[in-house]
């Protein structure tokens, strides 16, 4: 059975930062490209960023590309999601995904239960 645990969100400002983590269990984590997808209140899911199983290649989407990176450490089983000068528009549910591909977002039931970010003033 696949589980993701995310951690690390909270509440920031404007500009602060904020590193969310998921650690990965069931499956052999190595194995798998992962991902974060987000979803803002009221909104659709969108897919923030993903990492190649070796962890050589990522993708981001051009609303974080710049300010989020994305990493792993396959020897811990965890996915990072460092995010840096947050804007109030990054405010989401995020959700550690495992994915096929890392330009995709992958079917809902390889996502985890989320950690929700919130960026206000």
């Amino acid at each position: 059975e696949v589980q993701l645990v995310e951690s690390g969100g909270g509440m920031v400002q404007p500009g602060g930062s904020l590193r969310l983590s998921c650690v990965a269990s069931g499956f052999t984590f190595s194995d798998y490209a992962m991902g974060w997808v987000r979803q803002p209140p009221g909104k659709g899911p969108e897919w923030v960023s993903g990492i190649t199983s070796t962890g050589i290649t990522q993708y981001y989407a051009d609303s974080v590309k710049g300010r989020f990176t994305i990493s792993r450490d396959n020897a811990k089983n965890t996915l990072y999601l460092q995010m840096n000068n947050m804007k109030p528009e990054d405010t989401a549910l995020y959700h550690c995904a495992r994915a096929q591909f890392i330009f995709t977002i992958p079917q809902r039931n390889n996502w985890g239960p989320g950690t929700q970010v919130t960026v206000s003033s």
